[in-house]
């Protein structure tokens, strides 16, 4: 199976991520619209317009899963919402001739990892999906998002991947393909990590992969814990000095950005980043790292967090020094509504002009 028939296995058309009926149909066909010019024959659309990744710098997916959430669910629209917010706001940076959508992985949204599944699970599902019990495919998105990225990683070494989500477990399959894939080409690198939660566990309930553990199961594949650098920490049970002691990461929690202001925090980061000789940067962008006057439709929304130009500042910075070749975009919940009616629209504006920065700032 070449790369091209791999895709079409398991990915679908952007939008389709979330597998539905009639639930926003709409929004669905006004995508389908912009990007193919029609709503009929999506499917064929999509595939003819797959030659168009071997001239994109960036190809975005969309990891439709919410199943490694835990608080408040509802993140598998996130891709499909925040599409049609960069088509609106900021049509230049997500048509540009360099950027394309390559789609979003196939997505049962009862699993997380095959290594979960019993092989009689596995079968069924490879059924469903594939029609098909002897593929060999992974089925779970965690998994189809691993297998897909391992081959387009040595497919396209030199290609960057911006990816949409789900919760924030779908970066442990984003992060680690792309680290395995960087430390193979000698690339040294860091992962800059917004968020308000550490996502340090070990395990959740049992459950080894989750929002709250993925950092703590990439860290074997950094250069060092320490390249791993955390931004807006402020919900934790344990104080920073507990995790940079235990996992060896480095953090600046809110409160410091906020008293020290973005331009000093930048410097510090940009400061270790030189003394180490990194080469490139990830970034992975949780919604709620912003505070829930801004970032209220996402699962675990926390007050006393950072407004959108302290990001933004912080971003700029580093992308002016530093290439940034991988990024994503993950937690935002459009139909959870935890502060006010308006809650949706202002997670979705803010969240797609930070989406726009990290595109710009990977064509760059």
């Amino acid at each position: 199976m070449n790369f091209e028939q791999l895709t079409h296995n398991l990915l679908v058309p952007p939008g389709n991520g979330v597998y539905t009926v009639n639930t926003a149909k709409e929004r669905k066909e006004a995508l389908h619209q912009k990007l193919y010019q029609t709503t009929e024959g999506v499917e064929e659309a999509w595939k003819a317009q797959f030659k168009k990744l071997n001239d994109a710098e960036v190809a975005i997916v969309g990891v439709c899963s919410d199943t490694g959430g835990g608080i408040l669910r509802g993140a598998n629209w996130g891709p499909l919402f925040l599409r049609q917010n960069l088509h609106k706001n900021h049509s230049s940076v997500i048509n540009h001739e360099k950027v394309h959508d390559t789609g979003d992985f196939r997505v049962i949204p009862h699993l997380l990892h095959d290594k979960y599944l019993n092989d009689p699970t596995i079968e069924n599902c490879q059924k469903a999906l594939f029609n098909d019990t002897k593929s060999g495919l992974p089925v779970s998105p965690l998994s189809i998002a691993e297998h897909w990225l391992e081959k387009f990683y040595a497919e396209f070494p030199s290609k960057k991947v911006f990816a949409i989500g789900g919760d924030h477990s779908v970066s442990y399959p984003l992060t680690k393909t792309y680290l395995k894939s960087k430390r193979d080409q000698g690339k040294k690198v860091a992962i800059i990590h917004f968020d308000a939660h550490t996502d340090l566990l070990t395990e959740r309930l049992g459950i080894d992969l989750c929002f709250g553990s993925w950092c703590t199961h990439i860290l074997e594949f950094l250069p060092s814990a320490d390249h791993l650098i955390q931004l807006g920490i402020r919900s934790s049970g344990k104080d920073r000095g507990h995790w940079e002691k235990t996992f060896g990461v480095q953090q600046f929690w809110s409160d410091q950005i906020i008293n020290e202001g973005p331009e000093a925090i930048a410097n510090k980061v940009l400061s270790f980043l030189e003394e180490k000789k990194v080469d490139e940067l990830y970034v992975s962008f949780d919604i709620d790292a912003l505070d829930a006057e801004y970032a209220s439709a996402t699962g675990t929304p926390e007050e006393n967090g950072l407004a959108p130009y302290q990001c933004s500042y912080i971003i700029k910075a580093l992308a002016a020094k530093f290439p940034i070749t991988g990024a994503d975009m993950v937690e935002i919940a459009p139909f959870l509504n935890t502060k006010d009616t308006q809650s949706q629209e202002t997670t979705l504006t803010v969240g797609a002009a930070l989406s726009s920065l990290l595109l710009e700032s990977m064509l760059n």
